[in-house]
């Protein structure tokens, strides 16, 4: 999922678009090597779920909470993972986790665990 917040002139722009693997992986087809260069993180196609530690604990917080606002599980993911960059980039693998429910919410996203 990617959520898009901005301004186009004076109107307010709110805007997320669901986006599967092969989404992503077609969009990630059609971006030059000099566009996904200059493009930020959050257009680039998301990592493939490795098998590492750091990535298993972060499962198992969500897992054991059962559900997690977005601020407070990237609040957790960013102190078990040691930095901010870090903690987001296990947000997004959550988020694109099959394992993982995202529910949209007014004032910010819900994780909830399915496994």
């Amino acid at each position: 999922m990617l959520r898009i917040r901005g301004r186009i002139g004076d109107w307010p722009v709110d805007l997320t678009v669901e986006m599967d693997a092969e989404d992503w992986d077609r969009l990630a087809s059609r971006l030059t090597p000099e566009v996904s260069a200059k493009a930020p993180a959050a257009v680039s196609a998301p990592a493939a779920p490795r098998s590492d530690g750091l990535w298993e604990t972060a499962q198992q917080l969500l897992r054991e909470a059962g559900q997690m606002d977005g601020p407070r599980l990237l609040a957790e993911l960013e102190a078990l993972a040691g930095s901010m960059a870090a903690g987001k980039r296990l947000l997004v693998r959550l988020r694109h986790s099959e394992q993982v429910h995202v529910e949209v919410r007014e004032d910010a996203p819900l994780y909830i665990w399915k496994g």
